[in-house]
């Protein structure tokens, strides 16, 4: 069998192809990966209802992070491609922070809550039906970001809750030649709550060398009555003061249009590239009121950003105010940039604390 030479993934069009790619899987059951390890554990969450039945029968299908610590979640021996990561859990998403750590690095290449990272920061969570990202009944979230790596992919999970996590994951993969153009995945957290008056959002910035960007995830909390989605974002490639790509209203980035209005009421929507599956409103009724929050996404799949040195990537809080004016917002705001890169990773911001990470 000839490998699917310069193809990490699979898709309609070359999934009859043949590979000499090893798949493995790891979870509770086989936490290693390695090939035939799988359902050995004679202990575990499951055991007693196994007790008639004996080894093999769900004896360990979760892990228990206890408050405050880390949990080795994947390590990997390269080369490799991640191709898809299942996990639900116990307690707010919110409160547990994927990371993840490409060819040795220092600095996380991944760093953002579990809930955001899956498109899902607010909750309740709402069906997703993407093609990167699926949440499904009931909180089983789903990613399909491809994330290749050459020597060593190391994932961890961190527990700010008060209380033990249950945590149930499948973690799939393939261990496979990288062509030498892949890039590595990442994906950043950031969280401005209130966004001081006449300052931009920043999704994200600092970031050096070659790389294209896949992708925005924004959980936006209105702190005034009115429309709040007059803003635009703003793409600086390559060191850029004025950026060559400039959308021309949030609504309109995230592939809706006139404020996602249908009969005065807000629609919430899930798209293969482009949605906005959450809408909590303080009294579930008409549209613009003050403390409703939003999720959206929008997956740069089939129009990848690129970039050659750096990107910087910005976005406005516009409202209304009297006379036809624009108001600019102080919101809360929280996003996931999500972007393939040349490695090193530069260190990212410093991760907010629990406090900052909280929803009240």
């Amino acid at each position: 069998m000839n490998p699917m030479l310069g193809e990490i993934g699979s898709h309609m069009g070359n999934l009859h192809r043949l590979s000499d790619a090893r798949s493995r899987s790891i979870s509770a059951e086989n936490p290693t990966g390695e090939r035939g390890n799988g359902a050995l554990a004679t202990d575990g969450p499951g055991a007693h209802a196994a007790r008639d039945l004996g080894p093999g029968w769900k004896i360990r299908p979760a892990v228990s992070i206890p408050a405050g610590t880390t949990f080795d979640l994947a390590d990997i021996e390269g080369p490799g491609s991640i191709q898809q990561i299942w996990m639900t859990a116990t307690v707010s998403p919110r409160l547990l922070v994927l990371r993840v750590y490409w060819d040795d690095q220092e600095n996380p290449s991944v760093q953002t809550p579990v809930g955001d990272f899956f498109a899902s920061g607010w909750g309740p969570f709402e069906q997703i039906s993407s093609l990167a990202v699926c949440v499904n009944p009931s909180n089983g979230f789903n990613c399909y970001w491809q994330m290749p790596f050459r020597r060593r992919c190391r994932m961890t999970v961190e527990n700010l809750a008060d209380n033990d996590a249950t945590l149930f994951y499948q973690v799939n993969y393939q261990l496979t030649d990288v062509p030498e153009d892949a890039a590595y995945f990442h994906a950043q957290f950031r969280r401005t709550n209130p966004l001081p008056y006449l300052d931009v959002y920043r999704i994200l910035d600092g970031v050096r060398g070659p790389g294209h960007y896949v992708g925005t995830y924004v959980a936006w909390g209105v702190n005034n009555s009115g429309w709040w989605g007059e803003g635009e974002l703003k793409f600086h490639l390559d060191g850029e003061t004025s950026p060559t790509i400039c959308g021309t209203g949030t609504e309109d980035y995230f592939c809706g249009a006139w404020g996602f209005h249908v009969e005065g009421r807000y629609q919430p929507f899930t798209t293969p590239y482009a949605g906005m599956p959450h809408v909590i409103q303080p009294d579930g009724s008409s549209a613009n009121q003050t403390q409703t929050r939003f999720g959206l996404y929008r997956w740069h799949i089939t129009d990848p950003i690129r970039f050659e040195s750096g990107l910087d990537v910005t976005m406005q809080a516009l409202g209304w105010r009297s006379g036809g004016r624009y108001l600019p917002l102080q919101d809360d705001i929280a996003s996931v940039a999500y972007w393939y890169q040349a490695l090193p990773t530069a260190p990212f911001p410093e991760f907010p604390d629990r406090d900052a990470l909280e929803i009240v």
